[in-house]
């Protein structure tokens, strides 16, 4: 099995973005299943490109995307990505789209197919907080979901593909009183765990209900 895990790069005023720091230091393999991980731009449309790059390139069975929840206090698996871009700041290139459809032949919405509550209560059982989220906003994060299921849509039916969510670091958050934050260790080691607990429920499905967390 080979999975591959994308990181966006620093964008706004942080310096870092724990979404590709997280990324480089994963493990090349998580439960026997290959890791494959590519950093894509902060840019709409752009990170698809590269995504869908990465995809021809290397043949994955899953594709695993890592973005950054500033003000979350967990990691969440996202179970839905929907047909909009509404950019509250503009990407890295300077884009802003306000109000618009990503793709005008695409569905309203797209389900993820990774197991997220089987996701949620692995980092849950590595002792991180974590929660299955309903949102994936409207900014480059939700974009990149909707994008990937898009192409699953369109040319690779095979493909199985989610988005995941991660807290700032601490050191994003010095000068953001009472802002919640995780260590780059707690993030390598609970999406190492959400990447486990892919590979143990492929073929499987997702779990009925998360123990002693929201679900």
């Amino acid at each position: 099995m080979k999975i591959l895990v994308t990181g966006f790069d620093p964008f706004g005023t942080d310096k870092i973005n724990p979404a590709i720091e997280a990324v480089k230091k994963l493990p090349a393999e998580i439960e026997g299943a290959e890791i494959v991980k590519v950093e894509i731009p902060t840019i709409f449309n752009k990170c698809a490109e590269v995504v869908h790059q990465a995809i021809l390139d290397n043949k994955p069975d899953y594709v695993l995307d890592i973005g950054q929840a500033g003000g979350r206090f967990a990691l969440t698996p996202e179970r839905v990505a929907i047909n909009f871009d509404d950019g509250r700041i503009a990407d890295n290139a300077g884009f802003q789209p306000r109000n618009q459809p990503i793709h005008e032949d695409g569905q309203n919405a797209y389900f993820t197919q990774l197991p997220v509550k089987a996701m949620a209560q692995a980092v849950l059982d590595a002792g991180l907080p974590s929660y299955v989220s309903t949102t994936a906003g409207t900014y480059v994060c939700n974009h990149i979901m909707y994008q990937v299921q898009y192409m699953i849509d369109k040319e690779f039916p095979d493909l199985k593909a989610g988005f995941m969510h991660i807290p700032f670091l601490p050191n994003q958050v010095v000068n953001r009183p009472d802002t919640p934050c995780l260590s780059l260790a707690d993030d390598v080691a609970g999406i190492t765990a959400a990447i486990g607990a892919i590979v143990k429920q492929d073929g499987k499905g997702d779990i009925e209900a998360i123990g002693g967390s929201l679900n």
